[in-house]
């Protein structure tokens, strides 16, 4: 039987199986709302047969914004758009559906990929940026704003705003940004992080303000709602976050009720050099679950269900997660099962595609027909 396919509690969220749809910004929402293109996205993932579907990075304040694009959830109208959206998918669709949210931190104002994906000034579209220091992302860059101790409160209660309504809106787990340089991550790291008062300097000090918004989050979130924290656990650059601070951050996370980790890296550094190859971040993940007790969800060029399989196998993560691999083939989790003679879950509408060769592929299908 495969593992991969089987079941996994996340507190009181049972998932049908280990493969995760990983947050992947879409940067098509309008003023923050999301629009039709997400309800199309978003239903065609939610069929796709994985146990658990992750919507992209949300930013909690129109500044938190990656690029113009970026869904929100920080207003009635953004609250609004998702709403309408989900209840669309959830009209035809059984698979959980939770939500990332975040703020961009000194990577926000960005032009969307496809135009580039460069730093957008305030005369040119943009807006000015936050961070824990005024120390810009990339040489030749306009510096971000430090934030003082105003600025702190208030991105803390943007992150309490945003909880409160994703528990509003009924979604099933909530995942906390602290990865991929944005700002919360750039908090973590001595790279970014240059403060000299009580939110820089030691390893303490760094984690303190990422750890003030978890605990502000969760207590406003319901306890039986999963809430997990998305980490880069290193930058992959010399003197920068790594492996060892992240077992350091992950453990306090744990003994603050945290329900899992998602292990990803990089992103906080134009110098990060990173040793690409498939799985290549399993063993972050695998050096962090041996350290916490908590559920781990590895990522990162996982293509092959045998691959996806065998880390589950072999320990090295709870969960695997699938982010473009799952663009490039809406349906991998479904073709995953076939070659690992597993089921998943697919919608009747459906149920006439079983191949002939895979006949118990689809839990609980049965056709007839006059």
């Amino acid at each position: 039987m495969s593992i991969l396919f089987s079941p996994f509690d996340l507190g009181r969220l049972r998932l049908p199986n280990r493969v995760v749809i990983a947050p992947m910004c879409q940067y098509s929402a309008e003023q923050g709302c999301a629009t039709d293109w997400h309800l199309i996205h978003l239903g065609n993932l939610a069929m796709s047969g994985a146990g658990l579907l992750i919507i992209e990075a949300t930013a909690v304040s129109p500044e938190g914004r990656i690029t113009a694009g970026d869904l929100g959830l920080y207003s009635d109208a953004t609250e609004a758009a998702l709403g309408r959206v989900l209840a669309a998918v959830r009209r035809y669709a059984v698979m959980p559906i939770g939500i990332q949210l975040a703020h961009a931190g000194r990577k926000a104002s960005s032009q969307a990929p496809w135009d580039g994906g460069q730093l957008l000034a305030p005369d040119a579209g943009g807006w000015e940026t936050v961070a824990p220091s005024a120390i810009p992302h990339a040489a030749g860059e306009l510096p971000p704003v430090a934030l003082d101790e105003a600025g702190l409160a208030r991105v803390r209660e943007d992150f309490v705003g945003a909880a409160v309504r994703a528990a509003r809106l009924g979604l099933d787990l909530v995942e906390l940004h602290c990865a991929h340089g944005y700002l919360l991550h750039e908090f973590l790291s001595p790279l970014s992080n240059r403060r000299e008062d009580r939110y820089g300097g030691s390893l303490e000090n760094r984690l303190r303000f990422p750890l003030e918004v978890f605990d502000a989050m969760r207590a406003v979130l319901p306890a039986e709602l999963p809430f997990g924290v998305r980490l880069s656990a290193t930058d992959w650059v010399d003197g920068g976050w790594d492996v060892d601070q992240s077992i350091a951050f992950c453990q306090a996370l744990e003994a603050r009720g945290c329900s899992f980790v998602h292990v990803s890296s990089g992103g906080l550094s134009p110098q990060q050099k990173i040793p690409l190859g498939p799985g290549y971040q399993i063993p972050l993940a695998a050096a962090i679950r041996r350290a916490v007790k908590l559920p781990v969800i590895g990522v990162g060029l996982i293509t092959e269900a045998e691959q996806a399989e065998a880390v589950i196998a072999d320990g090295h993560a709870d969960l695997v997660a699938i982010a473009r691999g799952v663009l490039y083939d809406p349906r991998w989790p479904w073709h995953a099962a076939a070659r690992l003679g597993a089921q998943v879950q697919a919608p009747p509408q459906y149920w006439r595609s079983q191949p002939a060769e895979h006949k118990a592929l689809f839990a609980g299908a049965r056709v007839g027909q006059r």
